[in-house]
């Protein structure tokens, strides 16, 4: 193989890993902003289901408290 030879093939595997590189590059941005999303996203339902637990204890106070003043007049 001629060195004129050798450094074009050189070349072309250079450019092939310059490509791959740029792809890996775009794909990790990507995957930090869905990831960054999706933790916002997670923080989010965190946060409704605290409230709706807080909601649903509170119901069932108020249906236990009903339950008792029932029961009391029943007596």
């Amino acid at each position: 193989m001629t060195s004129s030879k050798s450094k074009q093939i050189l070349l072309q595997q250079l450019n092939f890993l310059e490509e791959q590189l740029d792809v890996l590059t775009r794909n990790h941005k990507e995957l930090l902003i869905e990831n960054d999303l999706l933790k916002k996203r997670q923080d989010s339902l965190v946060e409704e289901k605290a409230k709706l637990l807080q909601k649903n204890n509170f119901a069932i106070s108020k249906v236990e408290s009903m339950i008792h003043r029932i029961k009391s007049m029943e007596a």
